[in-house]
């Protein structure tokens, strides 16, 4: 189990320079990292077992059977859900059924492993887009000032600030990046939630509300949203030709160990989709609020701050836009607090006198 997970590590190990929020990072390492375990553990056949196993009362190999019924597909008897189990029928679902009754095919089985790897990969493409788009910007400018410790450090903050004076009011199209990369991270769970409900036949956009609503089925075999959407026991019918040469109907159960797991993957990430959807929805809200109210930057900056001397943190922020803003705080969320107050002091000292940035206006005045 260690070298089965043990990989997965890199995902939600912490960056030592952050350039992104928390909530995007839920995204990007904590949801890629569950979704690329779920689909490692169910191709993982040594502990939950073949993914089929079928029985037949009839002289057919097992192997056969089992393969031919993967590949083809298993069903359900849709007629047969609300019957009762152990007296009409074995298990829901499964029943003898006559020619035009309404049959449920399920295929999904085969390729849960291939659609959960491809969610990882939509759910870390927003990343790589900003990735592409930051291009290690705050790592450079950084300059190892995120180490409380260091012999050359007012030498580094003197580059710093003379970036910050030389590139004042450049930074629009790089906050916009990050913003643009937030709302496909928001959208793409959308998404993702329409493509898993269509990938289960309708199921999913309520399964998790209708798996918390029963309570009264027997433990042993329950007709619950689970069992319908991941059936344990299904049917499926082999054609061959008999000894006469004419065509032999052959009709097998088929169990499918693989979906003990399938449902337990899918109930959880019905509940992290959601959670997740809404917090990003709001953080998204947020980081619009940013962008558009110089208010909601202001009082980020002060709690981001909290060791700077405030009236040279009201200085300095009336005299940067909203992307110098941003850049602004990636530096102090990433470097050490006395380096942070010490550079906000240098900075203060720097900048223009008769200039400063009205954030309402998004235009630059002189005093």
């Amino acid at each position: 189990m260690d070298r089965l997970f043990g990989s997965l590590r890199g995902f939600i190990k912490i960056d030592h320079i952050v350039t992104d929020s928390f909530v995007f990072r839920l995204h990007h390492k904590f949801t890629v990292a569950i979704l690329i375990g779920a689909s490692v553990l169910v191709t993982s056949s040594q502990y939950f077992g073949d993914p089929i196993d079928c029985i037949s009362r009839d002289d057919i190999p097992p192997n056969l059977l089992d393969t031919y019924c993967w590949i083809h597909a298993t069903y359900s008897v849709v007629g047969a859900w609300n019957k009762t189990v152990g007296t009409e029928i074995p298990y829901p679902g499964v029943s003898n059924h006559k020619p035009g009754e309404e049959l449920v095919y399920h295929k999904y089985y085969q390729w849960v492993c291939f659609v959960l790897f491809f969610q990882a990969v939509c759910f870390y493409a927003p990343r790589y887009i900003w990735k592409i788009f930051e291009g290690d910007r705050l790592r450079t400018i950084l300059l190892g000032l995120d180490c409380p410790i260091l012999t050359d450090a007012p030498k580094r903050r003197e580059v710093l600030v003379r970036y910050f004076i030389n590139n004042i009011n450049t930074h629009r199209v790089y906050y916009l990046s990050y913003v643009i990369c937030e709302a496909l991270a928001f959208i793409n769970i959308i998404i993702q939630m329409f493509l898993i409900d269509s990938f289960l036949g309708g199921e999913f956009s309520t399964y998790g509300t209708r798996v918390l609503a029963f309570s009264d089925w027997d433990e042993s075999v329950r007709y619950d949203p689970m069992v319908r959407v991941f059936p344990r026991l299904t049917k499926c019918t082999f054609h061959r030709y008999g000894s006469s040469g004419d065509v032999q109907k052959h009709d097998a159960m088929c169990i499918l160990p693989i979906n003990i797991i399938n449902e337990k993957i899918y109930i959880f990430l019905w509940f992290w989709f959601y959670l997740l959807g809404i917090i990003t929805f709001f953080s998204l809200c947020w980081r619009i609020s940013t962008y558009l109210s110089g208010q909601a930057r202001s009082f980020v900056f002060q709690q981001r701050a909290k060791f700077c001397s405030k009236q040279e943190l009201s200085r300095v922020f009336e005299s940067l836009a909203v992307g110098d803003w941003y850049l602004l705080d990636l530096l102090a969320k990433n470097m050490d607090p006395v380096h942070f107050r010490d550079f906000i002091s240098d900075l203060h000292d720097n900048l223009p006198k008769k200039t400063y940035y009205d954030s309402s206006s998004s235009t630059s005045h002189v005093l």
